[in-house]
C-alpha cells in the first residue's frame, strides 16, 4: 500500500489548493465572508451538487442571486412575497417544491433552531458519528411540511444512501488544513470522524487502486473506503477525496 499512499499524497498535494475552487462547487460559498452565508450557500448548492459542475455552478449562483447575494439574511428575513420568485426554479429533477421546501426548512432551522452547525454537531456528539448526524439533520429539515417527492434530494445513510452532497458539505465546514479550500469554520466534529464523498469518479478510481472491492456506491462502501483511508491518514482521510475525485474528473481514471 506504500506507493499507493504516496500516489494520493501527491495527488492531494497537486488538487488541494486555492486553483481547484473556480471549478468546482466550492466556488460559490467561497463567495462569502459570513459564516451563516458560508453555510447556507455551501448546503444549497450540495443539495443540487450532481450533474455537470458548470451547470450546478450557474444554477447555483442563479439561487444566490434570487436571495439577493445574501442568503443568511434572506433566510431570517424573507417574506411569503419574496418567496414567490422560487416558483419557477428548477435544476433537472430538483424543481420549485423541492426548493421551497429546503428553503422553508432552513427558516426553521436558523430562526428556531440554532442553525445547521447546532444541530448537526449536537447529533454528532449525542451519537458519537457522521452517519447518525446526518440523519439527525435530515430528521430536523423533515419536521417541515413537504411533499414526499423532496425527500429524495436530502440522503438518509440510514437507508444505505451514500449521501455525498451532505459529506461533501461536511468536508467544506468542518476540514481546516489551511490550504484555503475547505473552510474549517465548524470546531466540534473532529476531521477524524468524517465521511469521504463516494460519488462515481472517486469510487471507480478507489477500485483501481484495489482499495473498495463492493460494487455499489453506497453507505457500506462509503464505511469501507473511508476505514481505509484512515489507515492513510487518520487524523484527515477525507483530505483523499481531493486525490479520488481529482484523478476521475481531471485524469479520467475510471
Amino acid at each position: 500500500m506504500e506507493g499507493i499512499i504516496d500516489l494520493l499524497d501527491s495527488k492531494v498535494n497537486l488538487y488541494n489548493k486555492p486553483s481547484f475552487i473556480e471549478s468546482d462547487p466550492i466556488s460559490i460559498p467561497h463567495q462569502y465572508t459570513l459564516k451563516e452565508d458560508i453555510e447556507i450557500s455551501g448546503f444549497l448548492t450540495a443539495v443540487i451538487a450532481w450533474g455537470r459542475r458548470s451547470a450546478i455552478i450557474s444554477k447555483a449562483n442563479l439561487w444566490m442571486e434570487l436571495m439577493d447575494g445574501k442568503p443568511y439574511d434572506f433566510i431570517m428575513n424573507a417574506s411569503d412575497t419574496d418567496m414567490k420568485r422560487f416558483e419557477k426554479f428548477v435544476y433537472r429533477t430538483f424543481n420549485s417544491d423541492d426548493c421551497l421546501f429546503i428553503m422553508t426548512s432552513l427558516m426553521d432551522v436558523y430562526r428556531n433552531k440554532g442553525g445547521l452547525e447546532t444541530i448537526i454537531t449536537d447529533n454528532f456528539k449525542y451519537h458519537g458519528n457522521i452517519k447518525d448526524a446526518i440523519s439527525g439533520m435530515r430528521g430536523s429539515l423533515m419536521e417541515t411540511a413537504h411533499l414526499k417527492r423532496s425527500e429524495k434530494h436530502i440522503a438518509n445513510p440510514t437507508s444505505g444512501s451514500a449521501a455525498k452532497r451532505i459529506n461533501m458539505f461536511l468536508r467544506w465546514m468542518v476540514r481546516d488544513d489551511k490550504c484555503g479550500v475547505d473552510f474549517g469554520l465548524w470546531k466540534n466534529i473532529p476531521m477524524s470522524a468524517l465521511m469521504c464523498p463516494l460519488d462515481v469518479h472517486s469510487g471507480n478510481v478507489a477500485r483501481r487502486l484495489g482499495m473498495l472491492d463492493r460494487k455499489q456506491n453506497d453507505w457500506k462502501s462509503v464505511d469501507v473506503l473511508t476505514s481505509q483511508l484512515r489507515k492513510f491518514d487518520p487524523n484527515d482521510p477525507v483530505k483523499y477525496d481531493f486525490a479520488l475525485f481529482g484523478m476521475g474528473v481531471f485524469e479520467g481514471i475510471s
